[in-house]
């Protein structure tokens, strides 16, 4: 997930909100208070350092100086060495192991040759077990060559990184290595740009931009629906055993957006319908090959009480996927959140609130005779320099973020770090 921070406005959560719940491997980044106010003003989680975006890009973090001595090594178990991808179950909903403990791979470590094999020996050395690939990267470019002519009348392979990418799953699938494939869905300015009548326009007619110049397509149209549907189920085809959908949201700032974009909606739905509805028609398209769908969504979804004006809410999308993955990031909130003055320096309380909150909105869907998504966090694995104050995070914050997800009683996550370089042992 590159480049994901939204922009802080200076005001934090009050408590009754926040606990409302009821690589080594190179450079292959492609470039993540009070209840009534604007939802916009309450995305203070996100840092400036890069508004709009969902994880950190590699130009604002640091790569980690060496490792930490106060970690115990983590090794490879008896539980690693007995682990097998399970899924591909025909058309029944694909069985999704309890364990999974990823890492984020940039397309262009996994189209590298000795940063690759770098981040597979890490695997091999230690108790993770899972890599979450780029299949669609933030600008829209796909890392392997399409068959989908679509995908090809736009030029969003032109770039692609990986040479024989079912090549690369076959032998992490044989090494024991569970293979998710990452899309980055609503945010794509090379589709806006070569369909723009598929993008965002202001009421005036011109293609609306974010703050960083870029172009979005619009999450109503069923012409994008489509595009993304057709990418992922080509990429569980490759071999993928699970299909992660990251920016699938509308753009942040939505109050402001709402003000000078001209929707084009006529079923009249609201953003979170129309996130839901989409992930809803994915799940069903995977779901027919034996594939898993997960969705990232912003640390925040696990408490705040409506959607944030970007059409993520838990109780909308922990439903319609089989995993949920909120990015936690301790460096994402703003200070004061949960009572933590600075939360870069405390990321197992800022882990651990979080995903109470997560759970509990699990149980109350559940209670409600839903099946919500196994919880599976992003967990920071990059330092975040542009804060005053930060700390590196190597291993030992690393692991205190993994311990604080057991005691909320997630048992898996994903570690991110743009530059795909981590200190874990």
């Amino acid at each position: 997930m590159t480049g994901r921070a939204l922009t802080v406005r200076g005001m934090a959560l009050a408590a009754a909100l926040l606990l409302a719940g009821g690589c080594a491997a190179g450079d292959g980044s492609e470039d993540r208070r009070k209840e009534r106010q604007p939802a916009d003003q309450r995305m203070s989680e996100f840092v400036q350092a890069d508004p709009g975006a969902e994880h950190p890009s590699k130009t604002e973090t640091s790569k980690p100086n060496g490792r930490a001595d106060e970690s115990a090594p983590v090794r490879r178990s008896a539980e690693r060495d007995a682990f097998e991808p399970r899924g591909r179950t025909g058309s029944d909903a694909p069985a999704i192991p309890d364990d999974i403990r990823g890492i984020y791979v940039s397309g262009w470590i996994a189209g590298s040759k000795e940063p690759m094999e770098r981040l597979i020996r890490l695997v091999d050395e230690t108790d993770l077990n899972a890599m979450v690939i780029d299949v669609k990267n933030d600008y829209g470019q796909l890392t392997y060559r399409s068959s989908l002519p679509e995908v090809r009348a736009v030029g969003a392979d032109r770039g692609a990184q990986v040479r024989d990418m079912a090549g690369l799953l076959r032998r992490l699938k044989a090494k024991r290595i569970y293979t998710i494939g990452r899309v980055v869905v609503f945010k794509d300015p090379l589709l806006a740009r070569a369909k723009p009548e598929w993008a965002f326009h202001t009421a005036s007619g011109a293609l609306w931009r974010d703050r960083k110049g870029q172009p979005w397509v619009e999450p109503y149209r069923p012409e994008v629906r489509a595009y993304n549907i057709a990418i992922a189920k080509e990429a569980a085809a490759l071999g993928f055993d699970e299909i992660q959908f990251d920016y699938v949201r509308f753009p942040d700032n939505g109050e402001a957006m709402d003000r000078v974009v001209r929707y084009r909606n006529p079923e009249g739905w609201t953003k979170r319908e129309a996130i839901g509805r989409f992930l809803r028609d994915a799940r069903s398209a995977l779901h027919a090959t034996g594939t898993a769908l997960s969705a990232d969504v912003f640390g925040l979804v696990t408490t705040a009480r409506d959607d944030m004006g970007i059409g993520q809410t838990w109780r909308e999308i922990a439903p319609a996927v089989d995993v949920i993955s909120p990015m936690v990031y301790p460096s994402h909130y703003a200070g004061g959140t949960y009572g933590i003055r600075h939360p870069d320096l405390a990321p197992s309380a800022v882990v651990r609130h979080a995903l109470d909150d997560a759970g509990k909105r699990n149980r109350v869907l559940s209670a409600e005779g839903a099946s919500p998504a196994k919880i599976r966090p992003w967990l920071q694995a990059f330092t975040a320099a542009w804060l005053r104050p930060h700390q590196p995070y190597r291993a030992r914050q690393i692991r205190e973020q993994i311990r604080a997800a057991e005691e909320a009683g997630v048992k898996q996550f994903l570690l991110w770090n743009p530059s795909c370089t981590y200190d874990y042992r």
